[in-house]
């Protein structure tokens, strides 16, 4: 843990960019001294320092809204840190996802966010089995029949694309994409997980003949 690198300013703080790890989202905007850093490494949970009550706080001890660190990164001048976490529950007081919740110039969504977004609420829908719930029905139902709507959605996307109808194609395509992330929840197959298989297939040392 040497934090030598480390530019902290003259209160002794440095700021730190906390960013989902699955999804690239920013949740949040926080500070962190060199014990709060220290501590965020050695736990592997995000800990800051308070400028409000001049003391060390980590994420999730009274929410219970913890955040699981997976990476620590520097910036180039060594004045600002990046926190990549799982987080366990939102990031915000105000009970949403991320603190950065107010858009001020609204852009498009990014498809690795929305992938992760309705990832996590499948996840939510597992746990909980809520009434009315189509993730919680077809759990109900059992694997076949979800491996069966993976089937039926495949089929419709090459239909569509037979029609040469982009719009169709988007729709049923969009089927396609929940119900194949139904199949990884119920397996226990993360997005992270299948971003590390997809990046070793990637890149040109991956496996044989996997770079496309």
């Amino acid at each position: 843990m040497d934090l030598s690198a480390v530019r902290f300013d003259e209160r002794g703080l440095v700021p730190v960019v906390v960013q989902d790890a699955r999804t690239g989202e920013v949740l949040t905007l926080a500070y962190a001294n060199r014990e709060a850093l220290e501590e965020t490494l050695r736990t592997r949970q995000s800990t800051f320092f308070s400028r409000s009550r001049q003391a060390l706080w980590r994420k999730g001890a009274t929410s219970g809204h913890t955040q699981e660190v997976v990476e620590v990164l520097l910036d180039c001048d060594g004045d600002a840190v990046v926190y990549r976490v799982i987080p366990h529950g939102p990031a915000c007081h105000t009970g949403e996802r991320s603190c950065f919740h107010r858009p001020l110039l609204p852009g498009e969504p990014d498809l690795g966010f929305v992938l992760g977004q309705v990832y996590a609420t499948i996840q939510e829908r597992l746990r909980t089995l809520p009434e009315g719930s189509y993730v919680a029905r077809l759990h109900r139902e059992g694997l076949d029949r979800i491996l069966k709507k993976i089937g039926e959605e495949a089929g419709e996307v090459i239909i569509a694309a037979k029609n040469g109808n982009p719009e169709e194609v988007r729709w049923e395509a969009s089927d396609l994409l929940f119900h194949l992330l139904l199949v990884l929840a119920e397996a226990g197959v993360g997005l992270q997980d299948l971003a590390h298989t997809l990046w070793e297939r990637h890149k040109p040392q991956g496996r044989p003949g996997a770079s496309g």
